[in-house]
């Protein structure tokens, strides 16, 4: 009975990983994508805890208010400057502790790993960007929660998809599942965190790929919203443009975004050139630029979401949201490029608050019957800033959006939006601070037509199964027996495995030929049939694995000799089974179908 329901079930899954193989496969793709928000809203929710906790009994106040753990300014000028030098110091020692690989945290390392490794992420990388995603937060870091987030609910996804056993191209699903469910639940943004994963990490829009994802955001922010509520991040009061005479100077404070988010990529950009030196030091460094920034503008420590809503509704003068805005860009781009494992997508809604709400305030002077609120300017500069440096113009117009949950801000949102990252692209011909990070550390990100195409199938999906794998040498009777089930193909085997490919057809007509000779020129069969010196058209072989996708084939068509790849799939430890046969023309022939 337990041997027979084993056996059940392992034939669910093994059906569960083939349907799941195919870029169609809704159904399944739905199930894992609302595994996949359950599981990231929990951890989410653990790392967000991980971080209030402790400054909610260490930072000065009665941990009461929408922002209870985000007072660093109301802690003592020297325990301010000493704070985040100690530690960088830590942070500093930890990181030279580590590989250079094992350093790589945040946003960045997920699309490095989708591009590079099909989106397997490690349970250690995980746990890393667990200890310095708080360690940056608690210690005072220009920091913030969403890009460790972000890699958090990649990984936890990614080790999902691992531990089933999946094709890569399910798991690079289940990573844009995560990245949109960490965005959802940390901002309860859940249509942000579906466009986020989509246009950012990912960079494509698939009908197939929409459904897990939606679902996995959807999922994500109704845990968060058990604990934390349905409210979003922030505080924002009614807002609405109060005249078409406000568009010249919205258009004005595009530009002025575009500039500062221009100037924060290549401050990034330029302190990457030091990646050569050692990470101790250069993390060191960071902390001690932060000293006199956290002494004399106290509210660029931590995430900062209290001074963001503070702006937002008004509170803070002309001279300290610039003063903020300013050193907030300057400290965060320097210590980021220097090292310092610090999330991005947080300074940047800052910097475009603070900066709008000071430009807000300037319109108010000039035009003192026309103007907005000052709120209404600093959310528009968090979504020009944000859609700017990220070159992702509809993630921060959504994001903007269920901030606000007001119509009223979508057309001057899309005005700001596109202007500002238009700015930045195309007047100082800078890309998304994510790629110009990628292509500082010597990668790119594929993102062609091709190959997404190609990423989204698995071999499973297109593999003849018409196969049997046989000995090179074989007696006539076995050869007959071998033809009457049928195949297609012969899997040679080799003394190392699988070394040739061979259509069935070809052994039966060398049968054919040698039972004619027997009877017209009275010549015996042989003995034994050596598959490897008969007339036949054979195709050397090279393994690719099951869970490989259609990208991966290719890669290995190319970097070998093989003229066919056999499917295999580990069954048991030293145990390779093989499930098919992929051709090159197979997968031509497959991209040519879909793509028309």
């Amino acid at each position: 009975m337990i041997r027979s329901t084993r056996q059940l079930t392992a034939k669910m899954k093994a059906s569960f990983r083939r349907r799941i193989s195919g870029a169609d496969a809704l159904p399944q793709l739905a199930l894992l994508g609302l595994l996949s928000g359950l599981v990231t809203g929990g951890v989410i929710l653990i790392f967000r805890l991980a971080i209030e906790w402790p400054l909610k009994y260490f930072l000065p106040g009665d941990g009461t208010g929408a922002f209870p753990s985000e007072a660093f300014e109301g802690l003592d000028v020297v325990t301010r400057g000493v704070l985040p030098l100690v530690g960088a110091f830590g942070l500093g020692v930890l990181l030279h502790r580590l590989a250079t690989h094992d350093r790589k945290v945040g946003v960045v390392h997920v699309m490095e790993r989708l591009n590079y490794h099909q989106g397997y992420i490690t349970a250690k990388s995980a746990f890393i960007q667990f200890i310095v995603g708080v360690a940056t937060v608690v210690t005072g870091q220009s920091a913030g929660r969403e890009g460790p987030a972000v890699h958090l609910g990649a990984a936890f996804s990614s080790l999902m998809g691992q531990w089933m056993r999946l094709p890569n191209n399910s798991i690079r699903t289940l990573v844009a599942c995560g990245c949109a469910a960490a965005i959802s639940a940390s901002f309860n943004t859940p249509i942000a965190g579906v466009v986020f994963a989509m246009e950012v990490v990912m960079m494509e829009y698939t009908i197939a790929g929409f459904t897990p994802i939606i679902l996995a955001a959807v999922s994500a922010a109704i845990v968060t919203q058990i604990v934390y509520g349905p409210d979003p991040a922030f505080n924002v009061p009614a807002l609405m443009t109060n005249s078409l005479l406000e568009i010249p100077w919205i258009l004005v404070i595009a530009v002025i975004m575009g500039v500062a988010a221009a100037l924060f990529i290549y401050l990034v950009e330029y302190m990457g050139r030091f990646n050569h030196r050692p990470i101790l030091l250069r993390v060191i460094i960071a902390g001690v630029l932060m000293v006199p920034v956290a002494i004399f503008v106290p509210q660029t420590m931590g995430i900062g979401y209290d001074t963001v809503n503070d702006a937002i509704n008004g509170g803070l003068g002309f001279w300290l949201l610039l003063s903020v805005g300013v050193a907030k860009l300057l400290i965060t781009a320097l210590t980021v490029g220097l090292g310092m494992p610090s999330s991005i997508i947080g300074p940047t809604l800052f910097i475009g608050a603070t900066l709008g709400g000071a430009m807000g305030l300037i319109g108010a002077e000039i035009m003192p019957g026309h103007a907005s609120s000052v709120g209404f300017y600093a959310m528009l500069g968090m979504g020009a800033m944000m859609g700017a440096v990220l070159q992702a113009p509809l993630a921060a117009l959504m994001a903007l959006m269920e901030l606000t949950r007001n119509p009223n801000i979508i057309l001057p949102g899309m005005l700001i939006i596109t202007t500002s990252s238009l700015v930045t692209s195309e007047a100082f011909g800078r890309k998304s601070l994510f790629l110009t990070i990628l292509k500082s550390q010597g990668l790119s990100y594929q993102n062609s037509p091709v190959i997404q195409a190609l990423r989204r199938v698995s071999v499973a999906a297109i593999m003849d199964k018409s196969i049997l794998r046989i000995q090179r040498r074989l007696t006539p009777e076995e050869a007959r027996k071998i033809l009457k089930s049928e195949p297609k193909w012969l899997v040679i085997d080799g003394s190392n495995g699988p070394t040739s490919l061979m259509p069935a057809v070809d052994l039966a007509r060398f049968l054919e030929d040698s039972e004619k000779l027997l009877k017209t020129e009275d010549q015996p069969l042989p003995e034994q049939i050596d598959l490897m010196n008969i007339p036949a058209n054979r195709r050397d072989l090279a393994p690719v694995q099951y869970q490989a996708t259609l990208e991966e084939a290719l890669y290995e068509f190319d970097n070998s000799s093989a003229e066919a790849l056999y499917v295999q799939r580990h069954v048991a430890p030293m145990i390779q089974r093989v499930h098919g046969v992929v051709l090159k023309s197979d997968i031509e022939s497959y991209y040519q179908y879909r793509r028309s």
